[in-house]
C-alpha cells in the first residue's frame, strides 16, 4: 500500500494543472460575460450553461461543436456538449463563447432531461469589439454596444431561457443558434467522507 503512495501522489500532481486550467477557462469566460453586462443574470438566474469555446465554420455545409458546464444556483452539476450542422450559404468561420441562462427549475430541467435542441428560429447576438448590435433572440431582446469587455446587454427570457454569445474571432454571416443540439452528463457524485465510530464501552 505504502509503495503505491508516491505514484498516486505523482498522478494527482500531474492532474492538478489540468483541473486548474479548466476551472480558469470557465471562470475567465464568466468574467467576460459579466463585464459585457450579464452580471445580474448570473446572480439572478436559477442556473446556466456556459461554453468557453464553440468552433463554427463552413462554406455551404457548416457545423459547430463545443463543450460546456451546467450550473444550478451556482453549483456545477454536470457537463454538456453542443453540436450543430447547417446546410446553406455561409462564409468563413467563427470561434465564440456562449451562455444560456435558465429562469427557473422547469427551464433547467427541460435542458438536462435529454437531448435538448433549440428551435430553428432561435437567434443570438455575437458581442464583438467596437460593435453595436441588437436582434431578437427568439423572443429575447439582446443589445450590445462598446467593446468586448464593456458591452451593455439587455436580455429577457423566452420560454425560460436567454442566450448570449461573444465572438472570439473569425467571420461568419450567421448569428442563429437555431438547430443547436445539446447533451447533458450529470457530474459524478462526490464520495462521502468515511464515517468514524467510537467503540461502545459500558
Amino acid at each position: 500500500m505504502k509503495a503505491n503512495l508516491p505514484a498516486t501522489l505523482f498522478t494527482l500532481m500531474l492532474l492538478l494543472p489540468v483541473t486548474a486550467a479548466l476551472a480558469d477557462e470557465f471562470s475567465d469566460t464568466r468574467t467576460i460575460f459579466e463585464n459585457a453586462g450579464a452580471s445580474n443574470m448570473f446572480h439572478n438566474a436559477y442556473g446556466y450553461a456556459l461554453f468557453p469555446t464553440i468552433g463554427k465554420g463552413g462554406f455551404w455545409v457548416g457545423g459547430a461543436y463545443g463543450k460546456g458546464r451546467v450550473y444550478r444556483q451556482g453549483q456545477y452539476i454536470g457537463d454538456t456538449t453542443v453540436t450543430k450542422v447547417t446546410i446553406g450559404f455561409q462564409l468563413g468561420g467563427a470561434v465564440f463563447s456562449q451562455v444560456i441562462f435558465f429562469e427557473d427549475q422547469r427551464a433547467l430541467d427541460d435542458f438536462i432531461r435529454g437531448n435538448f435542441e433549440f428551435g430553428a428560429d432561435a437567434q443570438a447576438v455575437a458581442l464583438t469589439a467596437a460593435a453595436t448590435a441588437s436582434a431578437n433572440t427568439s423572443g429575447s431582446s439582446v443589445g450590445a454596444s462598446g467593446g468586448r469587455n464593456d458591452a451593455v446587454t439587455v436580455g429577457d427570457y423566452y420560454k425560460g431561457m436567454a442566450t448570449f454569445t461573444i465572438t472570439k474571432g473569425g467571420l461568419m454571416y450567421e448569428a442563429s443558434v437555431g438547430g443547436q443540439k445539446f447533451t447533458f452528463t450529470p457530474r459524478p457524485q462526490q464520495p462521502l467522507a468515511p464515517v468514524t465510530t467510537t467503540p461502545f464501552s459500558g
